[in-house]
């Protein structure tokens, strides 16, 4: 016969497991209905190990220069997920923008295969012409927003320009009744130097500013989230263009914790390329905008001193780390 020492023994084994599993789905809920959580993140090269025909993935494999093997790809995946989940102490982030990630088959994975799996996420992203194959996608808790439709917006080059990424384009509900438009962007980058690639991330932001006011002549106070990585300052060219399309940026001023002041470093000195941005009513609900930048996510930079973020690879050097920009994070009541 069982002793009630003993059975009072397993009634608290129990409790105890059952206090565990209660605390581990809270954090895998969305943030409170008073409460949205973006996040933005530029994943460094989320490539899985297989050879997608007609792109130049051939780096990303695993017999090539950086032996792209598939336990280097789910630790990737992995602490990109860590990576995301960290971002928010009160349940997940509500809407994530994501720039660099390869293909369907990689966003499955972190959606449904990776520490992030019982999130809940799906997501949704673009089919570009890029060369590398390279995309953005938007990952999206449906308990926070319910699309209603999405697509692509191509990117027409101009001279000397090569296909770039689409932009996503994603309109949904946040509420009954309340119905936010959501643009995900990577820009071209500044190979071949800022003023002979400047044009290139100009074609960008005029598709961007055409699809603004398309949507303003239909819904003249829309609201508009737009999010990602355009390798430009907040004072250049093309987030000044887009800023005048009564575009305010969320993040301009964003800051993180160990002295980080921006989410790329490049020659030991912060730049501030990914942007959180949106419509004047919007911005009036930012209650907080920062650079995510726990200590795992650094690493010590011996050549010009301070942080640098983690980056998976170190020129050729693999460090099994994540990647080598910082999340931004924007709250909105």
């Amino acid at each position: 016969m069982m002793s009630d020492k003993y059975r009072m023994k397993k009634v608290g084994r129990w409790l105890r497991f059952l206090l565990l599993l209660i605390t581990y789905h809270s954090s895998l809920i969305p943030s409170t209905a008073q409460q949205l959580t973006v996040v933005e993140l530029n994943c460094e090269n989320l490539f899985d190990y297989r050879h997608d025909e007609g792109k130049d993935d051939t780096e990303y494999l695993p017999e090539t220069t950086r032996h792209w093997t598939k336990k280097r790809y789910w630790r990737k995946l992995n602490n990109i997920a860590q990576e995301l989940l960290s971002t928010s102490d009160d349940g997940i982030p509500d809407l994530i923008a994501l720039c660099e990630v390869e293909n369907d088959s990689v966003l499955n994975d972190l959606t449904h295969r990776s520490l992030l799996r019982n999130a809940g996420y799906e997501y949704l992203m673009t089919n570009s012409p890029d060369v590398r194959g390279v995309d953005v996608a938007l990952l999206y808790s449906p308990f926070s927003f319910a699309p209603l439709r999405s697509y692509s917006l191509r990117v027409t080059p101009v001279e000397g320009m090569r296909p770039t990424r689409d932009i996503l384009y994603a309109c949904g509900l946040i509420n009954p009744g309340d119905t936010l438009h959501i643009f995900v962007v990577h820009a071209p980058s500044r190979y071949g130097g800022e003023r002979y690639s400047q044009p290139f991330r100009q074609a960008v932001a005029d598709r961007l500013c055409l699809s603004l006011d398309s949507i303003r002549a239909v819904t003249s106070d829309a609201q508009i989230l737009i999010a990602g990585d355009f390798n430009d300052g907040p004072d250049d060219p093309m987030l000044q263009q887009i800023c005048r399309q009564r575009i305010r940026n969320f993040t301009r001023d964003a800051r993180g914790a160990n002295g980080v002041k921006g989410t790329y470093r490049y020659k030991g000195e912060w730049e501030r390329i990914d942007h959180i941005l949106g419509s004047p009513n919007i911005y009036n609900k930012v209650d907080t905008a920062y650079i995510h930048a726990p200590k795992f996510l650094l690493e010590e930079e011996k050549l010009y001193g301070g942080f640098r973020p983690r980056r998976t690879y170190n020129g050729m050097r693999y460090q099994a780390a994540y990647s080598d920009h910082l999340p931004l994070v924007v709250r909105l009541r």
